[in-house]
């Protein structure tokens, strides 16, 4: 903790030890400033403080993505029994009136400690998974019409009050079994149950919150009643009173009454909460909104990019079961730590770029807006499958909607959930596209159930300009067409561009500074058709997509010495890292190797900018490189960097094998392999440590495959064992790694695989999934 004067924090026999900074001393989460932008808000705690002691609020805040995501791993460690715990302990008043309505709420799933938790979401999961999904898809969408069709020409309208609020509770009863009775009743229900819980009511508010709370009790309990009396009903409710006749030692009578109130709650607010921030993220950003209108396709990603940073679930609670540690900072046992994703969610230390609103990110999906592990929301993919709908209908239909200017967006104060209580928007219903175009409201895009595949994410970019950067090799400047910011990159990003029937990767050159990207792309007369597809096509003007860019050969800058080394083409990302190491003043090489000088792109601005670093090695000048003396030239402080053809990887690959573990770094292709699936494989089981569950992955299927359609998010990319965006963590069990990511001392160590290609070479693995 910072060493200022202030409030002590209780590490030390609960008043003592280190001292609380003033900032920690004067955090709010129920402040105006906090609600509106809580990841702004503890931008300073996500810099300087991660983990600090919040007097006021009695709890230890933990703001970072990765100390985030370690106590959602570990529900041992930090028990999630204070989850539903009231922030403020309720008064004698508003106990006696809970009492009076015999008001006893009991664990569920989201502050159930194990073995019980994962007994119960195990026989209760079925339902959640995407499989079973896809069939509430039709009735979604008749959902959203019937709403849009009842306001489209009205040309102004409350988007929560209109749609946003009743729709998902509708589908929330619907999947539940649930009859829809008096939705103003569930909303009064639903909203004192948020206060109840996450919020910091008066004394006055208390009692009246209090007398709310109980009424939602006892009309779960009369629900419950009238559902037990149809053995044969349709919905999850139904599906759990059958479980409870079935195993009642694990789905408990109690528990069925705690699930039915809560369920109502956390099946619809948080969806409706996230879909309301979303609208507001999009329509406030014009030139994004534009681009999914043009683009429906774009939604599944945009959705993912929406949760990350206008999340409706602001933060967890959990309870420390012993004395630990959160990056560095002691965490006595029983304290009760605030878990914030909604700051995890913008941390640049894993997201690049972190408070920038990009559609086309493709690790958005990696957001703790969910949670993670297993307590994970088991409706994310039902929430997912609303907000695209929602979405998907709003921009085919009302494309030129905006937001009412000058309109106050206010908040439940809450401790938990985040979204505006109102969106104002407005249009000018004459220029309803429909009336031209009447089969347009009757459209449908339909979208897979589950995260997106970062194949579905492409960005669409126009050639800029086209030059020569040597014999056979062209350089190509592209930019956004709308003038949409374009993501920074970093020496040794790469984007893929897809231009035809082909995919390509090719690395960043130039300045990262620059407006758009530019690239070199070496006509190969001996590949696939690729790179003679983009020679003899592209032309200023012309319209292309990428994918990215993405960094998996990023300069470890931070080394004293660097040893770059670059084959033929394999100058690009290369050059990008000499430039950033001259920028800093750092001590390299740049050993340049080639066939003939005539083919060696860049030669000039090569001798220009690093002429006295630079080494040639031209074969046609009898310079052939020795890389064995190169590598000699090594020493422990010395990173190595190479990008070439793969002959010449390789060669590296062998003189730097004895060398210790990251020393070297190379960025390949291609792995060489025919597919991720081979005709020998054989099934494996794999058990998920995190999520608690085993799965079998079959002889025909990927892991990355097989743990997807179990509802678990695994980010991937190239899936092709090149980018390790897949990699999993290996707690237990050999693997047949078939991946060009990991070094040889990597895997040996067997700690890690990449999901998309890399199989157990045995029965059995474990993973930290």
């Amino acid at each position: 903790m910072t060493e200022q004067s202030g409030t002590g924090c209780p590490v030390h026999g609960r008043g003592g030890g280190c001292p609380v900074s003033p900032r920690a001393a004067s955090f709010d989460p129920f402040a105006e400033s906090f609600l509106a932008d809580p990841a702004a808000a503890l931008e300073w705690s996500r810099n300087e403080e991660p983990v600090f002691f919040s007097p006021e609020l009695g709890y230890w805040v933990v703001t970072r993505y990765e100390d985030v995501k370690a106590v959602f791993r570990d529900n041992v460690t930090f028990s999630p029994s204070i989850a539903l715990e009231r922030v403020v302990p309720p008064s004698e008043e508003a106990m006696a009136t809970l009492k009076r309505y015999d008001y006893a709420m009991n664990r569920t799933l989201v502050n159930e400690d194990e073995p019980a938790h994962m007994e119960r979401r195990r026989a209760l999961m079925a339902h959640f998974l995407p499989e079973n999904l896809a069939a509430k898809e039709d009735m979604i969408r008749r959902l959203t019409r019937e709403k849009v069709d009842a306001f489209v020409d009205s040309g102004r309208v409350d988007l929560v009050e209109a749609m946003l609020w009743e729709i998902p509770l509708t589908v929330a009863l619907h999947f539940l079994g649930v009859p829809k009775e008096d939705m103003d009743a569930l909303k009064e229900f639903s909203v004192a149950h948020t206060v109840n819980t996450w919020g910091r009511p008066s004394p006055e508010q208390q009692l009246k919150v209090a007398d709310a709370v109980g009424r939602f009790w006892q009309y779960a309990g009369r629900v419950l009643d009238k559902m037990r009396a149809e053995p044969d009903g349709e919905g999850w409710m139904h599906f759990a009173i059958r479980k409870n006749a079935e195993m009642p030692e694990v789905v408990t009578d109690s528990y069925l009454h705690s699930m039915m109130m809560a369920i109502i709650v956390a099946g619809h607010e948080t969806t409706s909460l996230a879909s309301a921030n979303a609208v507001k993220l999009l329509l406030s950003n014009p030139l994004v909104w534009e681009r999914i209108c043009k683009d429906p396709a774009l939604i599944p990603n945009a959705v993912e990019e929406c949760l990350r940073l206008e999340g409706s679930q602001m933060a967890w609670r959990r309870k420390a079961t012993r004395d630990t540690e959160i990056a560095g900072v002691v965490i006595p046992k029983d304290a009760k730590l605030l878990i914030v994703s909604a700051s995890a969610n913008h941390d640049p230390r894993h997201f690049e770029n972190g408070d920038l609103f990009d559609i086309y990110r493709d690790s958005a999906v990696e957001h703790l807006t969910f949670g993670y592990g297993s307590h994970q929301c088991m409706g994310k993919n039902f929430a997912r499958l609303e907000m695209r709908i929602f979405i998907e209908e709003l921009s085919r239909r009302l494309p030129h909607m905006r937001l009412v200017e000058g309109q106050t967006f206010t908040y439940l104060p809450n401790l938990a959930f985040r979204g505006p209580q109102r969106l104002l928007v407005e249009w000018d219903p004459a220029q309803n596209p429909e009336r031209s175009d009447p089969a347009l409201a009757g459209r449908t895009v339909s979208f897979p159930v589950g995260a997106p595949s970062s194949k579905e994410i492409a960005r669409s970019m126009r050639v800029a300009e086209i030059g020569d950067a040597a014999r056979g090799v062209k350089l190509i400047r592209l930019e956004d067409p709308d003038g949409l910011p374009l993501p920074a990159w970093t020496p040794g990003a790469h984007i893929d561009l897809l231009v035809g029937d082909f995919s390509r990767k090719y690395s960043l050159c130039g300045s990262p500074s620059d407006p758009g990207y530019t690239i070199a792309v070496l006509r190969e007369q001996d590949g696939r058709g690729g790179s003679r597809f983009i020679h003899e096509t592209l032309k200023p003007g012309t319209m292309v997509r990428i994918r990215g860019p993405k960094n998996y050969f990023r300069l470890e800058e931070q080394a004293p010495r660097h040893i770059l080394i670059a084959g033929g083409i394999g100058i690009t990302p290369i050059l990008a890292m000499a430039d950033r190491l001259k920028a800093l003043g750092r001590d390299y090489v740049l050993h340049y190797c080639g066939r003939a000088r005539e083919t060696m792109a860049f030669l000039d601005r090569v001798a220009r900018d690093h002429g006295a670093h630079t080494v040639l090695h031209v074969s046609s000048e009898g310079g052939r490189a020795d890389l064995e003396t190169i590598v000699k030239g090594w020493s422990p402080d010395t990173r190595i960097h190479a990008c070439g053809p793969e002959r010449l990887l390789d060669q590296l690959g062998l003189l730097c094998g004895d060398l210790p573990e990251g020393s070297y770094k190379c960025e390949a292709f291609t792995t060489g392999l025919d597919g991720m699936v081979h005709a020998d494989d054989t099934a494996f089981e794999v058990d998920l440590a995190d999520s608690e569950l085993t799965l079998t992955v079959p002889a025909g299927r990927t892991l990355l495959e097989t743990v997807r359609a179990a509802g678990i998010d695994v980010p991937s990319d190239c899936e092709e064992g090149l980018c390790g965006s897949c990699e999993v963590g290996v707690l237990d069990g050999a693997i047949d790694h078939r991946d060009k990511v990991l070094s040889a001392a990597e895997r040996a160590e067997g700690k890690r695989m990449m999901a998309c290609c890399s199989r157990a070479a045995g029965k059995k693995l474990r993973l930290a999934l």
